[in-house]
């Protein structure tokens, strides 16, 4: 995808990091908090070693236990302290963690909110889930816990080189020799991390993919009988992943190591040079266990922070994916002139909205996917309100783009379109979109109740009025005669019910609102002929002094319409009512024809299998 293809040519990024703290700044006490109980932290763990040098070179060399018990009550306060401290630490990491996966998908799902029809037809499913999910997850985990262990891994670093410089700086310096070396192996490391985890992000987001297509079309995997290729498509993706995925633990791995092995050629230098320093008096005893102590617990936030590394780099390939997605420009937009009147997706100004008369115009409008690959051009047409246009032509021919485009679901790249004689731009998407009503060839049910669905175009509706909505499109037979009546589940993408009785609960959800724009893409193509009729009907009822576009599939269901428009390659080839259009005896007046004579054979074919069928049954109970 276009997406995932820029993502991996982009380099090593720091900005994004930058981006992802400023976005994060609504938790900035947290993090100050939290960093003070780090700095604590790593305080207390620098004071134990000082306790044992103390204790060791006045105790211990000189053979005199007298007054130990003080180093015992302070090694105690200090255990006290220690526990409460990583008790809070904790708790406060966890706040951060959560608090940040909740405004990542929270802005994450606004902004999928405010994209236009574009975004959703260049990316996958799978992609956007893998973002909102376990992009933002791995993001969350390592900036609330990586932040713990830099900050502690830091304050220690800082703390033990203050004290082993003041304590003696020529070993001090013995002990910190190696680290300009482990920085050199750091940055070697580095690109070959970033380059490594992309990969195993990119894959992952095919993987969310794959898994969603196997469950939303396993009805068609049973009946191609695709089973094994699919698993054999999934098997090569998830090899990949795997074979991805040691190769970038494998140069994780490989940095690790590096790490722990130069940090104990720094405990192997303090040892031999502090030995020789012994030999010539110029430190104690204590201070050579303070040293080799602080030489082991310099390189451990050493090696934690080569690991927070590590997962930084990892984090980072989630962090450009997830920021691509927020910071992703929307097609469509306001301006500052349109929010200030109207308001916007969140926070809408509905007493300025203006009720919709329901004329429509193109005017000249041009319209592409892709630059210089013109769907419309120069296209024009006049709708005056209470009109009923029907759009006829071949797949392909610019139907539905001239419906999306009166309904702001994308916009003209040349041209204007009008409502009411005003320019549709000069008003806000959710003022049109707040106006119209649209029934879909596939309807999509909600997950729960039919009354929930049908209300879901309407949040304030009364029963009564999703009562009344049903019986305008004939559904409410249908519903009644359920166990649950109005209460029964649909399912999953309403997947509990038929076609037909999921076309006519979509349709009571679109006129509930009662619509001053109506707009019907193919919606009865897909249903058999009985509830045709109901939805017939229920058009004709629905429909009546309202602004409405039917893009048609079976030409019986729009013989009523005012205007019918046949189109192809963009261009209005032929225009009048049914009667006109068939007295011309041109294009319509063909596929009206063929349609006409295709239904009979397949009305005939039914026929035939009913008298069958009564034959066969008669058959039987004779004998």
């Amino acid at each position: 995808m276009e997406n995932s293809n820029k993502e991996m040519k982009l380099k090593y990024d720091k900005t994004v990091w930058k981006e992802m703290f400023i976005y994060f700044k609504s938790f900035k006490k947290d993090f100050l908090i939290l960093c003070a109980f780090m700095i604590s932290l790593a305080a207390v763990d620098i004071s134990f070693p000082l306790l044992t040098q103390y204790a060791i070179d006045t105790f211990v060399v000189p053979r005199n236990l007298e007054g130990l018990w003080v180093v015992a009550v302070a090694y105690a306060v200090l255990t006290v302290a220690l526990s409460l401290i990583v008790f809070l630490f904790i708790k406060h990491a966890g706040k951060i963690e959560m608090g940040l996966l909740y405004q990542m998908r929270k802005d994450a799902f606004e902004k999928l909110q405010k994209l236009s029809f574009s975004y959703y037809d260049k990316n996958a499913i799978g992609w956007m889930i893998a973002r909102t999910t376990s992009d933002a997850s791995k993001i969350s985990e390592t900036v609330a816990w990586g932040l713990v262990d830099m900050v502690w891994g830091f304050a220690m670093m800082i703390g033990i080189s203050v004290v082993m410089l003041i304590v003696n700086w020529r070993l001090a310096l013995v002990t910190l020799v190696t680290v300009p070396l482990l920085a050199v192996i750091s940055v070697f490391f580095e690109k070959k991390m970033l380059v490594s985890y992309r990969n195993v992000r990119k894959i992952n987001s095919k993987i969310t993919g794959l898994f969603n297509d196997g469950i939303v079309g396993a009805k068609t995997t049973k009946t191609l009988v695709r089973e094994e290729l699919n698993r054999e498509e999934f098997g090569e993706v998830i090899l990949d992943m795997k074979r991805n995925s040691v190769r970038a633990g494998t140069i994780s791995a490989g940095y690790l190591p590096m790490a722990l092995f130069i940090s104990a050629i720094g405990t192997v230098l303090t040892l031999y040079f502090g030995s020789v320093f012994i030999m010539g008096e110029l430190i104690t005893y204590g201070t050579l266990m303070l040293f080799i102590t602080y030489a082991r617990q310099f390189f451990d936030p050493v090696l934690e922070l080569a690991r927070i590394y590590t997962e930084m780099i990892s984090a980072q390939a989630a962090a450009e994916r997830v920021m691509s997605l927020i910071n992703e420009k929307e097609d469509i937009t306001e301006d500052s002139e349109v929010l200030a009147l109207y308001g916007n997706h969140y926070d809408q100004k509905v007493e300025n909205w203006e009720p919709i008369h329901g004329d429509v115009e193109f005017k000249n409008v041009d319209f592409y996917y892709k630059e210089g690959e013109y769907i419309l051009q120069d296209f024009n047409l006049k709708v005056s309100a209470g009109q009923t246009i029907a759009l006829v032509g071949e797949t392909g021919s610019g139907k539905s783009t001239i419906v999306n485009l009166a309904c702001r679901f994308y916009e003209p790249t040349g041209g204007q379109i009008l409502i009411d004689g005003k320019d549709y731009k000069e008003r806000s998407q959710n003022w049109l979109h707040a106006n119209i009503g649209y029934v879909l060839q596939s309807p999509h049910l909600f997950s729960g109740s039919i009354k929930e669905n049908i209300r879901y175009g309407k949040l304030d509706a009364t029963d009564e009025e999703i009562i009344e909505a049903a019986k305008t499109v004939n559904a409410h037979d249908f519903i009644i005669k359920l166990e649950k009546g109005y209460e029964t589940e649909v399912g999953e993408g309403g997947g509990m019910l038929s076609t037909g009785e999921k076309q006519l609960i979509s349709f009571a959800r679109a006129i509930i609102s009662r619509p001053s724009l109506f707009f019907l893409d193919e919606a009865t193509s897909s249903i058999d002929t009985e509830t045709e009729a109901k939805i017939q009907y229920a058009i004709d009822t629905v429909l009546e002094n309202r602004t409405s576009f039917i893009i048609a599939h079976r030409l019986s269901t729009i013989r009523n319409a005012d205007v019918i428009l046949v189109i192809e390659k963009g261009k209005v080839i032929e225009q009048g009512d049914h009667h006109t259009l068939m007295a011309l005896k041109g294009h319509y007046y063909d596929l009206y024809a063929n349609q006409f004579i295709e239904e009979g054979e397949r009305d005939l074919l039914n026929q035939h299998d009913k008298i069958k069928k009564t034959s066969r049954d008669e058959d039987l109970l004779s004998a």
